[in-house]
């Protein structure tokens, strides 16, 4: 086997190789002080000025006013999907959440436990092939929240821009934060887990405005309450150090890459060298409707589901990892995040044409 393998896996997911390598250093000497950053104090200054930094560039990168609160919770993001009705919906109120995908769907039903859930678009009964056309969601405009998911990793649709509403809007950016230009400002909150453009599994990043931690209703548990994390700097408990940590090493790369504009342009490169692929054929048949695919995961299926295995063998074994689809959906699922290289990508669509040719 090669030392590296072209990682397709839609996350835990690839991350560059020279963070890898700082990282592996670090682990064992933090910076030549003679203790590990991951058996360092999380009060230390060392590791404050490593929490510090990590804030300092995603605020830079992302453009982050200065009325937004940066917090790196753990928990995963599937805990936002509680955490944002506990803060900000209860009985009696309502809430509008967009059905787009698995992960959307679960966060309606951790909703539903806190207060009245609306969902004025739903595209479950077409296998989440498709984003709502319309994208004025002014009915909302009463609700105490708009939730959607703007990148669904498991059915490969991405909102291309976002919807429209008076009210606070809520925003999943899991599986695409940091891929595109966003403009903090006309969200409310996003939140988004650093295992797939940002980080290692372990640490969620929480963006949110000021004034909405003053919403959240006093039964609220303390470790539960956005506030809580707000007011402390991250450090109300241990924090995920590690993830944190290999975060900010990502941050730094990114800068390096030219930032969030740069990566943006390569990014639409390599969805459109995969697609391209997928739409020289009829081999190859994409599941996302075409105006909604989602440029950070892929997802094709193949004639049958015996061709799909075979393809996800012998893509191993010419170095490509991780094309099986998900579990839900089946087919193929090329997850195509910031550190995936281009290459990657070209070697993926060669082998493509070639197992088309020696199967179609």
């Amino acid at each position: 086997m090669p030392e590296r393998v072209f990682n397709f896996s839609p996350g835990p997911a690839t991350l560059p190789p020279e963070v890898l390598r700082q990282a592996a250093k670090d682990v064992v000497n933090y910076h030549d002080t003679g203790i590990g950053l991951i058996e360092m104090s999380h009060r230390s200054k060392e590791f404050l000025a490593v929490t510090e930094e990590a804030e300092r560039l995603l605020r830079e990168l992302m453009d982050i006013p200065d009325n937004y609160k940066v917090l790196f919770l753990q928990g995963g993001a599937s805990t936002q999907f509680a955490m944002v009705p506990m803060n900000f919906l209860s009985p009696g109120k309502t809430a509008t959440y967009l059905n787009t995908g698995t992960w959307a769907k679960n966060a309606i039903k951790e909703a539903r436990l806190f207060g009245t859930v609306e969902v004025p678009f739903d595209s479950e009964p077409t296998k989440f092939d498709h984003l709502p056309d319309d994208l004025d969601f002014s009915s909302a405009d009463r609700a105490e929240y708009l939730y959607f998911v703007s990148n669904n990793t498991i059915f490969g649709t991405q909102f291309k821009e976002f919807p429209r509403t008076k009210t606070v809007k809520v925003c999943d950016m899991s599986s695409d934060i940091l891929s595109r230009p966003v403009t903090v400002a006309d969200f409310g909150l996003i939140f988004a887990g650093v295992q797939k453009n940002m980080g290692p599994a372990g640490c969620t990043v929480v963006i949110v405005r000021d004034d909405l931690l003053e919403r959240t209703p006093a039964t609220v548990p303390t470790m539960f309450r956005y506030k809580t994390h707000a007011d402390k700097g991250s450090m109300f408990n241990t924090p995920p150090c590690f993830a944190i940590y290999v975060t900010g090493l990502v941050l730094k790369w990114l800068k390096a890459q030219g930032g969030v504009e740069a990566i943006a342009q390569l990014n639409r490169k390599k969805a459109e060298l995969v697609y391209q692929a997928i739409d020289s054929t009829d081999f190859y048949r994409g599941h996302a409707q075409r105006p909604y695919r989602s440029q950070m995961n892929i997802t094709f299926n193949l004639p049958t589901p015996e061709l799909e295995a075979k393809f996800v063998k012998e893509a191993l074994a010419r170095d490509l990892n991780g094309l099986k689809g998900h579990r839900s959906v089946g087919g193929i699922r090329a997850s195509i995040y910031n550190a995936f290289p281009l290459e990657g990508v070209e070697r993926l669509v060669e082998f493509m044409a070639d197992f088309a040719r020696q199967n179609g």
